[in-house]
């Protein structure tokens, strides 16, 4: 099931997707859901505050997601999956591919060619990062999910060292020859999610 939330906060939507995971039980259907957040740093499980570089006024909020450090904000899709992988009868190193795959379809879509890097999750396109990968596993059930820049301001990235890697270059399909909106690549995730997951 797709959900749109629309625009939350990044911590009212965390602590809902640890409610969902609390309460669901072997029946609960799984979901996606579709959000936009206000501008935060968020640090990962491995996230060291030294790779927060000059934060500003930017709230910074320590997730229970894996990885390092990354930004939030308006035009960015995010999408957070909520799944019961037992069912699925999946991993976690194979809900990442999933997820990756997902993001390269939807690129496609748009005439664009993306690709993984080794040990380095998420997608790029050339040698920029476009989509960002963060997942908790709690009794064999995921959420967080990924983040997918559209036409999200990208200076902030250059005040962290996104997922930990000093100077990694950030991309957008606005800068990429793609006029979609936010809610039209949202759609379009959202449908490649449903089908990559099945």
């Amino acid at each position: 099931m797709i959900r749109d939330r629309g625009h939350l906060e990044y911590v009212t939507a965390w602590r809902a997707m640890q409610d969902f995971t609390r309460a669901r039980t072997p029946e609960t259907p799984d979901e996606i859901w579709l959000v936009e957040h206000p501008p935060v740093f968020t640090l990962g499980l491995a996230g060291r505050p030294e790779h927060v570089l000059t934060p500003g006024e930017t709230p910074v909020v320590k997730s229970d997601r894996g990885g390092q450090v990354t930004y939030h904000g308006p035009g960015q899709a995010v999408a957070y999956v909520m799944l019961d992988l037992r069912r699925l009868g999946i991993g976690a190193r194979e809900l990442v591919r999933r997820l990756e795959a997902s993001a390269i379809d939807v690129l496609a879509g748009y005439g664009l060619e993306g690709h993984r890097r080794d040990g380095m999750p998420g997608v790029y396109v050339a040698n920029a990062k476009i989509c960002a990968i963060g997942l908790r596993i709690s009794r064999g059930c995921s959420y967080h999910g990924l983040a997918m820049n559209v036409d999200v301001d990208l200076a902030p990235f250059s005040r962290i060292d996104p997922c930990g890697y000093p100077g990694l270059a950030a991309t957008r399909l606005a800068d990429l020859g793609v006029g979609d909106k936010i809610g039209a690549v949202q759609h379009r995730l959202g449908e490649s999610l449903a089908r990559t997951l099945a």
